[in-house]
């Protein structure tokens, strides 16, 4: 059940109000509209007025309203209207009149409008006009001529639904914390349908954005790719001529009166204000580029495989950063992907969103690598490839998304958990579209029947627990094939097996050999040893597989952290 506290001014904003409430509504979608309740159970109904005018019976609903407001004059406070849609989750049953007006009661006493018992309280109506809502109507001047204590009346509000929907057996929803973006309102979800989009407007802008600020390093440079995208971009600058803020608005979206129909970044989400843009770009601006940079996806791999290691071990600042970075990351890969996972990637970006964010300040330097590298990859076409390294990312995406809930969950952030839960499933998805093709293309060039037994044994002995679930995989064919390119440049395969299966454990994974593959595909590009260090390993592989083989300092794999076994990848 989720109701929205919506405030409103003027000399008729409670005629309007009631005019739209007992109206057609944008879309004719409001259908016998009547009362289910008021302040003192007998107000005028426009809706069960069968023998007079519906328009002189809203404006004596309107009237009656308003008196306590009237009898203030000037002192009359500026916002004279609370109004509160309440709205069931499609999966409810379809309540009575009698249950939404108890529902109704319990609302406007827990906001302060209208406390139990209390005689001289706010007057207020509740009205319905279709199965799964209604609306409730009240001036903001109490019957007595003082105003309501509505304190936080947001919080109580939600938190009196959480209790209706336990008393009612309504799904539950998630206690959110206040640092949701705002929802599309029912008038922008019907003009999105009229135009035919499966978005509104105000979700296209924000994801748009969102983008723009994840590739962007400058501020200049954020809004010229806002510009790239098709967005119209309106500075807002102060005395001083300073820009202090912006609008965004996508052409040919128009109000009624012709107008482009505007949305500041604060209205989109509160973290794309332009001050919070202008933190997060200068506390991630890029480092001097070194003479020889690193390949960027397998920096951005890294970057992402350490992510888990933060959650756990990093202080909360550190792990919201991380979150962030990755949410970013999200935004951006869908730009790299190929056109069958792109749908599935931007649904999980969309859904991660939410758990990027929190009452925790993010360490924005903290994930300063992930940040860059990404972006690298989308200024380096050539740099996408084979489509290698975004199977990569997103498997060790997954993991990180995985750790991710489980840290909301530490953090008791029951609305972030669930979005890392519904973008884990869309991520999953993502992942076996990029992954599949790669992994047929890599199973084509298996070597020969020798060499493959060769690889299994060593499996065998390095992995005696995992080693038939792995040989039976449908990626086995795959793996070997990337074990012998590390062995042609020059790795010890054994070595390299060792390695792998020390960064994270196989246990309960749905796919073993498609997990080590992905491993040893990035050690083998990452790490070619020097002609010493080939002599050394083969010298070793004609005597004894060695056991161990510790990795230099400068060439250390990401830090291994061992998943609970309710969060491993399956």
């Amino acid at each position: 059940m989720i109701p929205k506290i919506i405030l409103g001014r003027g000399e008729r904003a409670t005629r309007r109000l009631i005019g739209y409430l007992y109206g057609p509504g944008s879309a004719n979608e409001h259908t016998d509209p009547h009362l289910v309740a008021s302040w003192n159970g007998f107000a005028p109904d426009p809706g069960r007025s069968p023998h007079r005018n519906p328009r002189d019976v809203e404006d004596q609903l309107a009237a009656q309203l308003d008196q306590p407001v009237r009898m203030l004059g000037d002192k009359a406070p500026t916002s004279t209207v609370w109004h509160c849609p309440v709205r069931a989750a499609p999966e409810d049953p379809i309540l009575t009149d009698a249950q939404w007006a108890d529902i109704a009661r319990r609302i406007v006493a827990a906001a302060g409008i209208a406390p139990e018992g209390d005689e001289e309280a706010c007057r207020w109506v509740a009205v319905r006009h279709a199965d799964d809502h209604i609306h409730i109507a009240a001036t903001l001047v109490r019957q007595d001529g003082r105003r309501p204590r509505r304190d936080h009346d947001i919080r109580a509000v939600q938190r009196e639904a959480r209790e209706i929907e336990a008393d009612l057996g309504l799904r539950r929803l998630n206690p959110g914390d206040g640092t949701a973006a705002k929802r599309p309102t029912s008038k922008e979800h019907f003009k999105a349908r009229r135009q035919g989009q499966d978005a509104t407007t105000r979700e296209i802008l924000r994801m748009r954005v969102r983008r723009a600020v994840a590739a962007a390093s400058t501020e200049a440079e954020f809004f010229a790719l806002l510009g790239a995208t098709g967005v119209t971009v309106r500075p807002k600058a102060g005395p001083s001529g300073d820009v202090l803020g912006y609008s965004v608005a996508l052409p040919g979206d128009l109000n009624k009166h012709g107008e482009p129909v505007w949305f500041s970044g604060s209205t989109l989400a509160g973290d794309l204000s332009l001050p919070k843009i202008r933190h997060r770009l200068t506390a991630t601006s890029p480092e001097p580029v070194t003479a020889r940079p690193a390949d960027p996806w397998h920096q951005a791999i890294a970057a992402t495989e350490r992510i888990p290691h933060h959650l756990t071990h990093s202080s909360a600042p550190i792990a919201q950063g991380q979150l962030v970075a990755l949410g970013g990351a999200l935004n951006l890969l869908p730009l790299t992907a190929p056109a069958l996972a792109r749908s599935e990637l931007e649904r999980a970006a969309a859904l991660f969103e939410r758990a990027t964010r929190s009452r925790i300040t993010a360490d924005a330097d903290s994930a300063r690598v992930l940040r860059r590298s990404v972006q690298t990859i989308l200024r380096t076409p050539a740099a996408t490839r084979d489509g290698a390294g975004l199977a990569m990312l997103l498997d060790a995406a997954l993991i990180a998304v995985a750790f991710a809930k489980h840290w909301h969950r530490t953090h008791q952030h029951a609305q972030q958990e669930a979005a890392a839960q519904q973008a884990l499933v869309h991520l999953q998805t993502a992942s076996a579209q990029v992954a599949v093709p790669v992994l047929n293309d890599l199973a084509r060039r298996t070597p020969g029947n020798q060499t493959t037994h060769r690889y299994a044994r060593h499996l065998q002995q390095a992995a005696p627990d995992h080693a038939d679930r792995i040989l039976k995989d449908p990626a086995w064919n795959a793996l070997a094939t990337v074990l012998a390119d590390a062995e042609t440049a020059g790795h010890n395969p054994a070595t390299l097996l060792d390695q792998a299966l020390n960064q994270r454990t196989l246990d309960d994974a749905r796919n073993p050999a498609r997990a080590l593959t992905w491993r040893i595909h990035r050690l083998g590009q990452r790490h070619t040893p020097g002609p010493r260090a080939q002599a050394a390993a083969l010298a070793r592989s004609t005597t004894r597989r060695p056991t161990t083989n510790p990795t230099p300092a400068s060439a250390a794999a990401p830090v291994a952290v061992q998943q609970p076994s309710h969060m491993r990848r399956r």
